[in-house]
């Protein structure tokens, strides 16, 4: 890592197919404790530069590198130990719905355990300890041996942030995490993941829809487009015009075009 960067893409290029692209020559900077939002149209590459950075794809070019390891060469017990260090939350919560809540959110903690775990009690007790903390982080602790399926979308992702904290991550990336809440549930769980962000030092990636969420959300925007970054700014230097020409279909504005790269 270059100084205090925890994330870096250069040149990163992505094929599925040889005329599918979804990311064309990609070059990001991370520095840690960062909160960066990604905007874009679906299909816009989002999602897909998310799974370069934790290890879910591989680059078709160029290179990624996250916490000193060049991901895409990274294998086995080595790239388990980078997973470990970096949560995911994703639009979907994947929870297991017939299962406590607690029990769902020990289930982050599966990376660093051996064997097969099946219900609460089967979980080491500091594993159940450190579960129950961050359920009362994110609001939650009441309804630990609640069912999962039995709570609303909003306290649904919330346990899945918890899930991810659970790790003692580096990193957390966030993947639409409230497309499907409500605006004030969508509210509640940017507010934790910012406020987590900025207690633990954590290093925010999320991948947004929505404009006005991520210019409140995000300390930094980054806007794509067919696989390109086409806007890199510091959140306080966007306008929502701006923002909006992301996911326009007529050419960029020249002051988006020639954004300067604020994470360099």
């Amino acid at each position: 890592m270059h100084g205090d960067n925890v994330i870096e893409l250069t040149d990163v290029g992505k094929r599925f197919a040889p005329d599918v692209i979804a990311l064309d020559g990609v070059s990001l900077t991370v520095r840690a404790g960062e909160i960066v939002a990604l905007l874009g149209l679906s299909g816009s590459g989002k999602s897909t530069l998310l799974r370069h950075i934790n290890g879910l794809h591989r680059p078709s070019t160029g290179t990624v590198r996250v916490l000193g390891s060049d991901v895409g060469r990274t294998r086995g017990a080595e790239l388990r130990r980078l997973r470990a260090r970096i949560g995911f939350v994703f639009q979907q919560f994947h929870l297991v719905g017939s299962a406590n809540v607690l029990e769902n959110v020990c289930t982050g903690a599966l990376g660093g355990l051996y064997g097969p775990r099946l219900g609460l009690l089967s979980y080491p007790r500091r594993i159940r300890r450190a579960a129950l903390e961050q359920l009362d982080r994110v609001g939650l602790a009441d309804q630990r041996f609640q069912r999962a399926d039995t709570l609303s979308g909003g306290q649904q992702q919330r346990v899945a942030v918890a899930r991810a904290l659970l790790q003692r991550p580096r990193i957390l990336l966030a993947d639409e995490p409230v497309a499907s809440l409500d605006p004030e549930s969508s509210a509640q769980v940017m507010q934790l993941i910012a406020d987590v962000s900025r207690e633990d030092g954590l290093t925010v990636l999320c991948s947004l829809h929505q404009v006005d969420v991520a210019l409140s959300f995000g300390v930094r925007i980054v806007g794509l487009r067919s696989g390109r970054v086409v806007l890199d700014r510091p959140a306080e230097d966007v306008g929502r015009s701006e923002a909006m020409a992301v996911y326009a279909d007529a050419p960029l504005p020249a002051v988006l075009a020639g954004a300067e790269r604020s994470g360099r």
